[in-house]
């Protein structure tokens, strides 16, 4: 269950210059779930966009938390991981003529491990795509759960040392390799599609996985996903992130949202309740109550000082 309002505890929006009423926040919160922009956002709901930048920066803390306390001991049988790619503020090959940019700025890549039967996103980490954030990533990911499960991810040599030094034995892990053709040099389709895949090869790393259930089918659906619906992964738009606080804040949100509050359209529940993890649906007034929980009380002020 979330965490209950504390009604000593008042967040900026209720005391600030931004007395902003729940009614208000809950619509911000779902526009930037649904893949609004933050400019569109104020337009619409009439608010200014620092409003909208501080909202969600407490909820991607909030909801940070919440998949910190809440997705823990999950009971899962097959785990798909994937890394997605985006950029903060300039691509990594134009970061250095790039004026004043900020520490975070180039490719970013965010990991993502899928649970394939409940579609739960147990573990997610926005880093970069090397061992590092492999380990730290897989770490997380191996914390979260209870039992032993079959792992699948693609050819990333990374995730080979990363699930062998953190998982050791206790895995059925296989890679998907798959084999890409060249396009011609002339053809359109070289910048904006993908080369066709011509030859999938399977490698078994540890255990004894299941050959019919090794693949990354569901986790890279649900990274299409993730681009269809962030309005920060839109390609060929200047929507990207302009910091790194906030293109996390805003993943930490939508999967907050995707785990908790939105019904998954095959399983007629949210991922969180098929995982047994929630027994019931979240509402995005959970997602502010624990915004409202997190925040600092207000400031007693001082005696009032007539004046002479």
């Amino acid at each position: 269950m979330p965490i209950p309002l504390d009604p000593k505890h008042k967040s900026s929006y209720q005391n600030g210059m931004n007395k902003l009423p729940l009614a208000k926040r809950t619509q911000i919160l779902a526009m930037l779930c649904e893949g609004s922009s933050m400019r569109s956002i104020s337009r619409v709901t009439d608010v200014s966009i620092n409003t909208v930048s501080k909202l969600l920066i407490d909820a991607g803390e909030a909801c940070l938390h919440i998949h910190d306390e809440y997705v823990r001991g999950v009971t899962a049988s097959r785990v798909q991981c994937d890394e997605i790619w985006s950029f903060c503020y300039a691509k990594q090959k134009n970061v250095k003529g790039a004026k004043a940019a900020p520490d975070g700025a180039g490719d970013v890549w965010t990991w993502t491990a899928l649970d394939s039967d409940t579609k739960l996103m147990v573990s997610y980490f926005v880093g970069d795509r090397t061992l590092e954030s492999a380990q730290i990533f897989i770490e997380d990911l191996y914390r979260r759960l209870a039992n032993r499960v079959q792992l699948s991810t693609d050819g990333h040599g990374a995730y080979v040392q990363a699930v062998e030094g953190t998982f050791g034995g206790d895995v059925d892990y296989a890679q998907i390799v798959k084999v890409y053709g060249s396009l011609p040099s002339t053809s359109p389709d070289v910048r904006y599609s993908p080369a066709e895949c011509i030859a999938i090869r399977t490698n078994v790393v540890e255990g004894a996985p299941d050959p019919k259930h090794v693949s990354t089918s569901h986790v890279e659906r649900m990274n299409l996903s993730i681009r269809m619906q962030n309005r920060r992964f839109t390609r060929l738009t200047n929507a990207f992130s302009k910091k790194l606080d906030n293109h996390i804040h805003a993943l930490a949100l939508y999967f907050a949202f995707y785990n908790f509050c939105r019904i998954h359209k095959s399983l007629k529940v949210t991922p969180a309740m098929a995982a047994g993890i929630t027994d019931r649906l979240w509402k995005l007034e959970d997602i502010v109550a624990q915004i409202d929980e997190m925040a600092p009380a207000p400031k007693a002020r001082g005696p009032y000082k007539k004046r002479v």
